[in-house]
């Protein structure tokens, strides 16, 4: 196994450090594309050289992908480089990302008296048994602040228990709480979405769920939500937070008149572009925009990143249909692919559970049109539902939908063009892939098993695929079950590759996969 490498953040060019993975998915865009890993490559991964180094133990479930920043000094522990993880227990932590043992800090979000949310409470038992943190956290280098969205809850045995969600703002050294957090999770606005008579819609925080991740973009700080198994009433809520302050600066509610249209996006995070424009996709619900009203059911938003104002959207024509099936467009994320070079150049991509890829023009995204999706730059089927994002890298998007193999498209004139597919499916849901690079070279993508909505708990399983050729598999973690077999499996869990290692959330653990020892290597020939 190859020497750790530190660096200090301020001090040393990017380049010359390992990449940071301070949000869900790498970038804004939600690429999901490491482009500065320099150690693993297609020829070490593969079940000799590579496999599972050690088991990271925590006190809750591990929905949230964990985050890297390398060179972090921490007081009275020296430098190190760090992996952030928060559970459903309402604990973050800090640990050495490349050696087993105590955590480095830990803090819990819980105050005296509070315990997490749980299966009962939310009435839905697809997180259980604690529910309280699930959005990915989002980390600020220039501050060295991580903002994390906990739930939590008072019990009281004489009258109706509280809850509450809270957004955190931790220092990355010691997880002291800074800008005078946490704040309360508060907002209204007016409509006649919670059939009462008095014109307000009020955000209820024990039936929105956050799932998609936290977004740092424009000095600030963009939460989300959903629900808990379409439990109502519930809508989609979208806020923006100061990332100085912790002020709230803006609320949108996307059905206002109605009910549903949450934020799902299968635990993958809304987007940014470098305009400021922040992107989030809808799930059922009733969308009647283009009869007047102010419901975006199944809808692709672009909004303006300062107010949330709706900018542009998409919606596919038959977004009815979808409400009525329960087909949310919703339950993927969307990505953004870079500027290409010829027009459309700002181009999006976005998959729900009807099974088509929807490629859309970012400058024109055609609201809505009756009969057609003539209005998508592209639309492409696929044999599943989408329940996550793509990924991209080198002018390929790769694409996991339900019960399919790991699909690559090329990018070309505004166009996606089939290339390839992996010889494995997954065995449950779809999932989020991640790509570690070395620039344009050396591409590998990661995807990690998902656990079924209603299937029975199982192993997680780790794959990679040569990303130049996705037919040649490198890598499972299955090959050698008894070195390398992963934890309990979550849903939509994503990998996080930095600096040699891979890391994947799981049941009350997060596994560790690196370059083995010559004695590991040794160990394993005889499986």
């Amino acid at each position: 196994m190859l020497p750790r490498r530190f660096c200090i953040l301020p001090l040393l060019a990017a380049a010359a450090c390992p990449a940071q993975i301070t949000t869900s998915q790498v970038d804004n865009s939600r690429t999901g594309a490491n482009l500065h890993e320099t150690i693993l490559t297609p020829r070490n991964v593969n079940p000799k050289e590579f496999g599972k180094l050690f088991t990271v133990p925590v006190d809750g479930d591990v929905y949230a992908q964990p985050l890297f920043v390398p060179g972090v000094e921490i007081p009275g522990r020296g430098r190190h480089d760090v992996l952030y993880i928060a559970t459903e227990h309402d604990t973050v932590y800090a640990f050495d990302a490349y050696t087993p043992g105590a955590p480095l800090w830990q803090v819990s979000l819980l105050r005296e008296g509070e315990m997490p949310v749980a299966e009962e409470d939310v009435q839905c038992f697809f997180i259980r048994p604690d529910v309280g943190i699930t959005s990915t956290p989002v980390i600020d280098l220039k501050t060295g602040t991580l903002y994390v969205l906990a739930r939590t809850k008072n019990r009281h045995y004489l009258s109706s228990n509280e809850f509450h969600q809270r957004l955190h703002a931790l220092a990355i050294t010691n997880g002291v709480e800074k800008l005078g957090g946490p704040v309360e999770i508060h907002a209204s606005v007016p409509g006649r979405g919670d059939g009462s008579n008095n014109g307000q819609v009020a955000f209820n925080p024990l039936r929105e769920n956050p799932r998609a991740a936290l977004l740092l973009a424009n000095n600030a700080v963009y939460l989300s939500w959903a629900s808990s198994c379409d439990v109502g009433p519930y809508h989609g809520w979208i806020m923006a937070y100061d990332a100085n302050t912790l002020k709230q600066r803006a609320v949108l509610n996307v059905s206002p008149d109605a009910d549903d249209s949450g934020i799902w996006a299968s635990d993958t995070g809304i987007a940014a572009d470098s305009s400021g424009f922040v992107y989030a996709a809808t799930g059922n619900g009733r969308f009647d925009v283009s009869k007047g009203g102010r419901d975006y059911g199944d809808t692709l938003l672009k909004l303006n990143g300062n107010d949330l104002s709706i900018a542009d959207y998409f919606t596919p024509y038959d977004a009815a249909q979808l409400n009525a099936d329960d087909s949310d467009l919703g339950s993927g994320g969307p990505m953004l692919l870079p500027d290409q070079p010829h027009a459309p150049s700002h181009l999006g991509l976005i998959g729900g559970k009807a099974p088509t890829l929807y490629l859309v023009n970012r400058d024109r995204m055609g609201h809505y049109q009756p009969g057609s999706d003539s209005h998508a730059a592209q639309t492409i089927p696929t044999k599943g539902g989408i329940y996550g994002s793509a990924a991209y890298w080198n002018h390929t998007v790769y694409v996991l939908a339900d019960s399919d193999s790991l699909r690559a498209y090329g990018v070309a004139n505004g166009r996606l063009s089939y290339k390839g597919s992996t010889t494995f499916t997954l065995r449950d849901h779809a999932a989020t892939p991640a790509v570690s690079a070395n620039g344009n070279k050396d591409g590998i993508v990661w995807v990690v098993s998902s656990k079924s909505w209603n299937g029975a708990p199982r192993p997680a399983v780790l794959h990679a695929v040569d990303a130049s050729d996705v037919t040649r598999d490198l890598y499972s973690s299955e090959r050698n079950p008894a070195r390398d077999r992963a934890g309990i499996g979550m849903r939509f869990n994503i990998p996080t590759i930095a600096n040699g290692h891979v890391y994947i959330g799981g049941r009350h653990e997060v596994d560790v996969y690196g370059e083995l020892g010559a004695s590991q290597q040794a160990e394993g020939a005889g499986h």
